[in-house]
């Protein structure tokens, strides 16, 4: 039984498994550029072959290390759940914060899908309220949990007296 007290505590879901895939593939996007301007460039001048070619082996050793080992542990960490009276959202990884956002106060429920998000069937749930702090987004879910997320919070948000403000 709800008793309709919100309170933190620790949110029920995780992240879609895909979202590892997506972060990684996120991160490979951010590493690979540097490594292949810097393999191109010691291979077409020879005499500065060393000084790029090193800091192209120490980026590619940080970016695999990067992409292989924290999505996983990112995917431990985050956590989402929707109540009748709120939501709550686990997420960080060095900085974990945990945010609950009333019902009440939710304005809107947006949902984003970027092109990676497409390519992998994730999507992204904002969740705006009448908070300094900014919306509460609920990343890496499920296309479809995500569109019935953002239904579900509409209707439940339209059903919950206050103002929002």
């Amino acid at each position: 039984m709800t008793t309709g007290k919100v309170r933190l505590r620790p949110p029920r879901h995780t992240l879609d498994r895909r979202a590892i895939t997506w972060w990684r593939a996120q991160w490979a996007l951010v590493f690979a550029p540097p490594v292949f301007v810097l393999v191109l460039l010691g291979l077409l001048i020879p005499p500065a072959a060393v000084w790029l070619l090193s800091p192209a082996a120490v980026v590619a050793v940080l970016g695999v290390a990067w992409c292989v080992v924290l999505p996983v542990w990112w995917f431990g960490l985050h956590r989402w759940e929707v109540t009748d009276t709120a939501v709550y959202v686990r997420s960080g990884f060095v900085w974990q914060e945990w945010r609950v956002a009333p019902l009440s106060r939710v304005q809107t429920v947006d949902t984003l899908r970027g092109p990676l998000q497409q390519r992998f069937g994730l999507a992204t749930v904002t969740v705006t309220t009448a908070s300094a702090r900014g919306a509460v987004k609920l990343r890496g879910l499920d296309a479809q949990v995500a569109a019935d997320v953002a239904e579900r919070l509409t209707e439940r948000t339209q059903a919950t007296p206050g103002d929002a403000t």
